[in-house]
């Protein structure tokens, strides 16, 4: 288990895209990828497939209480099922790190899809975090098509028990937790800054940063962002932005679970 001070890695699942990293990433060169490989080896499978993490976080809070940011991949049959490496392990990773749901206040979601809201539900059907609100750009309910299989698996649901949230731009989710704007990946991403008093702060990415292609070059778009330009944007923005704060990032898809905003040479 890897901590950076208030901040919990929590590892769902790990294994292969169903594209070749050169396919995800068409417009990355061979410097790009060259670099790439020596900031994140175990990104590399074989016949130039991409391994990734599937990675959620967890915020301690007073009183024994905690925010995650993400909820995985899900159980076999969450909506990713046709393409996660389900099912996942988020619930043995929570025990792992003592981490009781029930303690689970707030599950922020960077954005809609199935690889991060797997875990609204349990195999069981029951709900994994059931005091929990979810937090979520309006701007990503609005975008979200209802036949998406997310919209039946966490939006519906959530609403209809009053648990979904919707906020609008940056927002103070408590003392010491931000919420930023990071759109382009989907219309309605963000990403979570913790401001900690006793340690460096932590942004965490959510998929504003997908692999180390695009922590090398942040300018290397990948082929499933929606609006690319806004997405590059949005990614140097943030990688601005904890570069003058000192923060660590936080990823969820590369091997490496925390990572400094600007790589060394």
């Amino acid at each position: 288990m890897e901590r950076q001070g208030q901040v919990v890695a929590l590892l769902d699942a790990s294994g292969t895209f169903f594209k070749p990293a050169r396919d995800a990433f068409p417009d990355a060169d061979d410097g790009d990828w060259a670099r790439a490989a020596l900031l994140d080896p175990g990104a590399a499978g074989p016949d130039g497939a991409w391994r990734l993490d599937f990675r959620c976080f967890a915020v301690a809070r007073p009183g024994g209480r905690w925010v995650l940011v993400d909820a995985g991949v899900g159980p076999a049959q969450g909506p990713g099922a046709d393409w996660c490496p389900v099912p996942g392990r988020l619930p043995q990773a929570l025990g792992e790190a003592g981490i009781d749901p029930a303690d689970v206040e707030t599950v922020v979601l960077t954005h809609l899809h199935e690889d991060h809201v797997g875990w609204t539900w349990g195999p069981d059907g029951l709900p994994c975090f059931p005091d929990a609100r979810y937090v979520v750009q309006r701007a990503e309910t609005r975008a979200l098509d209802p036949a998406d299989p997310v919209w039946n698996w966490t939006v519906e649901p959530l609403r209809r028990s009053g648990q979904l949230h919707e906020v609008d731009g940056r927002h103070r989710l408590a003392t010491g937790l931000d919420l930023i704007p990071t759109p382009g990946h989907t219309p309605g991403h963000q990403s979570v800054l913790v401001r900690q008093p006793d340690g460096r702060d932590v942004m965490i990415t959510g998929d504003a940063l997908v692999h180390a292609v695009q922590w090398g070059n942040p300018a290397v778009t990948y082929a499933h962002e929606r609006d690319p330009d806004t997405a590059r944007l949005s990614r140097r923005t943030l990688l601005t932005e904890a570069a003058d704060r000192g923060a660590v990032l936080a990823t969820a898809h590369l091997t490496r679970s925390f990572v400094e905003p600007v790589p060394a040479p």
